[in-house]
């Protein structure tokens, strides 16, 4: 899951942080740059085409494009964590060096405790931190002979044969634009919650526990469940003697902070038995779940990259993979001279199916735990995976479907249908 750290989110989730700016940034305020690719935002979505760019030159030895990089702070250090479920092969080839953990299986917790282990193979579950895709996209950036602008867009405006990037006294010139700052949903929302959430990583007293560092448990449902929407914990282990554990929920706001303590405190509690423990690090996130639309392309040389342009899955809150699709996909399309447009992050039926599962959970048709512990328990593990990550088969999809509480999904169907109907008759 994507996960932020100490309250800051980069720009592909919506919030800002703060940090110092060296001499990598453009010096010469006042002056004008033209260049191929203006990216605002240098957070993980924006610097995750530059390191898309980077390994489709290596690759093919084809002359880079001139590229500007507009973002109010050079970001450097630990702010956020990345985790997603990928095969050794399916994924990008500067991420493999960079990992920080992986884990070949995965574990699942009813409300009741009950558990269930499950081989994730040819997949695993693994985890990226910040720090090491900022500094991979430093030395991406050096290679490719990039500008840092280091300044909030202010203005960007569309134009020919040149958008327009305007930040303070610093004006860009692209040929092509790609944005990932917040923006609103291009479309009308049905159901909209959040996903929310706050990590410790912790260190438990020396000796007093051994980790199966093999293990990720992904969903533990055990926790106390929300009036609306679903609660669960799930835990990371680093080593022996620490892990990543954090309280999530599906639900229309956020806690206030000490809710969000008081769920860990008690988690650790009663899975570990009052083991001391210290907490190193604290990680905080908000990530849109909604049926809104988010438009991709907003101009002729205008494009929008993660959250902003829908990378975010709806039901999940998973970002991370469909942000790289994106990146690879738009990277070609830049090397072989073609319109970049950023292509569809999940297939138009996701997106419904999306809709009617949040519309079921936001009403309370179903039981969330017992929801996600049955499509792990009614399907291969793989199966399931890759609908939550945008990936299934119509196939799969069909299965994953036969598997949920049919009722509860067929009027929730129902309602979602019937709502877009009335807004259609409404535009008109």
């Amino acid at each position: 899951m994507p996960v932020s750290r100490r309250g800051t989110v980069d720009n592909s989730l919506g919030l800002s942080v703060h940090h110092s700016v060296d001499a990598v940034s453009r010096p010469d305020h006042g002056a004008g740059s033209v260049v191929d690719v203006a990216i605002v935002g240098g957070g993980g979505a924006g610097l995750s085409l530059v390191l898309a760019l980077d390994q489709a030159v290596r690759v093919s030895g084809r002359r880079p494009p001139s590229i500007a990089v507009i973002d109010p702070v050079r970001r450097s250090g630990q702010d956020r964590t990345w985790c997603w479920w990928a095969s050794a092969e399916g994924q990008p080839e500067w991420i493999t060096p960079l990992l920080t953990r992986t884990w070949p299986t995965m574990m699942i917790k009813d409300a009741r405790g009950l558990a269930d282990a499950y081989d994730l193979s040819p997949l695993r579950y693994q985890m990226l931190r910040s720090a090491d895709l900022y500094a991979a996209a430093d030395a991406a950036l050096e290679r490719l002979g990039a500008i840092r602008i280091t300044g909030a867009a202010d203005r960007v405006s569309d134009g020919m044969p040149h958008a327009v990037v305007r930040a303070g006294d610093e004006r860009v010139m692209a040929s092509w634009v790609f944005d990932s700052r917040p923006t609103p949903p291009s479309g009308p929302a049905a159901t909209s919650l959040l996903q929310h959430f706050r990590g410790w990583t912790v260190r438990f007293a020396p000796g007093s526990v051994k980790l199966d560092q093999n293990v990720a448990t992904l969903m533990d449902f055990s926790v106390p469940q929300p009036e609306r929407g679903v609660a669960f914990a799930y835990s990371l282990p680093l080593s022996e003697d620490s892990a990543l554990v954090e309280y999530t929920e599906f639900s229309p706001a956020v806690l206030d902070s000490e809710q969000y303590d008081e769920a860990l405190r008690s988690y650790l509690a009663r899975t570990w038995g009052g083991v001391p423990y210290t907490v190193e690090e604290v990680e905080d996130g908000v990530i849109p779940m909604t049926d809104a639309t988010f438009a991709r392309r907003t101009g002729d040389r205008l494009f929008r990259l993660g959250t902003a342009g829908g990378a975010t899955r709806a039901s999940t809150g998973y970002t991370f993979s469909a942000m790289q699709r994106q990146a690879a996909q738009i990277a070609e399309l830049l090397l072989e001279g073609r319109l970049p447009v950023p292509p569809r992050p999940y297939p138009l039926r996701h997106r419904w199916m999306d809709a009617v599962l949040l519309r079921a959970l936001d009403r309370g048709y179903v039981d969330g735990p017992k929801l996600f512990a049955g499509l792990f328990a009614d399907n291969p593990s793989d199966r399931v995976i890759r609908f939550l990550d945008g990936t299934s088969s119509p196939a799969d999809e069909l299965a994953i479907m036969s598997s949920t509480p049919m009722t509860a999904m067929t009027r929730s169907a129902v309602e979602d249908a019937t709502g877009r109907l009335k807004r259609r008759f409404a535009r008109r």
